[in-house]
């Protein structure tokens, strides 16, 4: 299924959004009428398709690096809480 406008949108803004001014989740709101918890629900299944990939594959890439290093994190704290 090709990219919708709203998915191009999001990934647009991800690409851009540190040239905006004020927070992001202001940005988020204003810009995109989403809730900050959405968009990023959103973010999140969209990086993991083809189609986002061939969009903007640098983005993607760095998105899903970044997704994989907070899990990894996430597991290390786990794994230090458990021991």
């Amino acid at each position: 299924m090709p990219l919708s406008d709203r998915d191009r949108a999001l990934l647009d803004f991800e690409a851009e959004w540190r040239r905006h001014a004020g927070a992001k989740e202001e940005a988020i709101r204003s810009e995109l009428d989403l809730a900050p918890a959405r968009y990023y629900q959103l973010l999140g299944r969209l990086i993991d398709t083809a189609d986002a990939q061939a969009y903007d594959p640098m983005l993607v890439k760095r998105l899903r690096r970044m997704r994989e290093a907070r899990r990894l994190a996430r597991a290390d704290r786990a794994a230090g809480d458990a021991g």
